[in-house]
């Protein structure tokens, strides 16, 4: 059985080394904060210094940190994946980034006959937890096929979505849908609350309808108990919109509805609520976080 090393056990990265760990398989962990990996290491993962000293006694390497400069950080550092990376190892980043960035790193690798592959994921902290998260990968199907059954260990669905960059690229129309959700599950309940409804009888009903989406069904009810815990990070969902909206000026392409959330999103976090979760939109409505008092 292949050693696998992650590097990034946060919100996402945590699950999954515990779904890993789980599987029998020998775990690797680094993380910038040693105290995240802390539960990780009392089931039986090894702590390493380094993301170099990851990848010295791993087969596969995952990664999954905040931003695209972290990534270049772990893998391009000077203490980084690719100073131990040999060509017998792959290298699989999960960490929603730029396409160019892993076309960058792609390249890299082949330059030492190492495999990399661009893998983010979606379905948030519940997700992870469950093992069903989505995984959009971007790489050579050879290298695919060699982690596929690893993949399946967390994942509902995986699938391979062409050359290096094709991850990333599927993991930004996945964010644009998203912002589309998120902005209309944010204003069904302003509207529903303006107009005196029942807001949990309002949900249950066009839940059942052509209006059910992910959002609504995982934040609504969380928006509803004033958690704002984070599933996914207001900052995150900026930095990933801002890729997004780079990536489409690339292409000579306009997205308005994209471009709006960006601009709430950040507004957003602006106000202080970067490390709250992407549900936290309802604040730029209810900045309390709670339906307001009808007057």
């Amino acid at each position: 059985m292949k050693k696998i090393g992650f590097v990034g056990t946060g919100v996402m990265g945590a699950s999954i080394v515990k779904h890993l760990l789980k599987a029998g398989y020998s775990v690797a962990v680094y993380n910038r904060t040693k105290s995240k990996t802390d539960e990780l290491i009392a089931k039986g993962a090894q702590w390493c210094n380094t993301p170099a000293e990851v990848t010295a006694v791993s087969d596969v390497i995952f990664s999954i940190v905040g931003y695209p400069t972290d990534v270049e950080e772990i893998y391009l550092g000077k203490a980084g994946i690719f100073k131990t990376a040999t060509s017998d190892k792959i290298l699989i980043d999960m960490t929603t980034s730029t396409p160019s960035l892993a076309k960058k790193l792609f390249a890299e690798g082949q330059k030492a006959h190492i495999e990399v592959l661009d893998a983010p994921v979606s379905g948030g902290d519940l997700g992870a937890k469950n093992g069903n998260l989505t995984i959009m990968v971007g790489g050579n199907e050879s290298a695919y096929r060699q982690v596929e059954s690893i993949f399946d260990i967390f994942s509902g669905k995986v699938k391979l979505q062409g050359p290096a960059g094709s991850g990333q690229h599927t993991k930004m129309a996945n964010q644009i849908m998203i912002a589309g959700t998120m902005t209309g599950m944010t204003e069904l309940l302003v509207y529903a609350q303006a107009a005196g409804l029942d807001l949990e009888s309002v949900l249950e009903t066009v839940g059942g309808g052509s209006a059910q989406n992910w959002s609504l069904t995982n934040y609504a009810p969380r928006i509803l108990k004033e958690d704002f815990t984070a599933g996914f990070f207001v900052k995150h969902f900026v930095k990933d919109l801002k890729i997004a909206l780079d990536e489409a000026k690339k292409m000579t392409i306009e997205l308005p509805g994209t471009a709006l959330a960006e601009k709430l999103y950040e507004q957003l976090e602006s106000q202080g609520n970067g490390n709250d979760g992407t549900q936290a939109l309802i604040k730029l409505w209810w900045p309390e976080g709670n339906e307001p008092t009808k007057k």
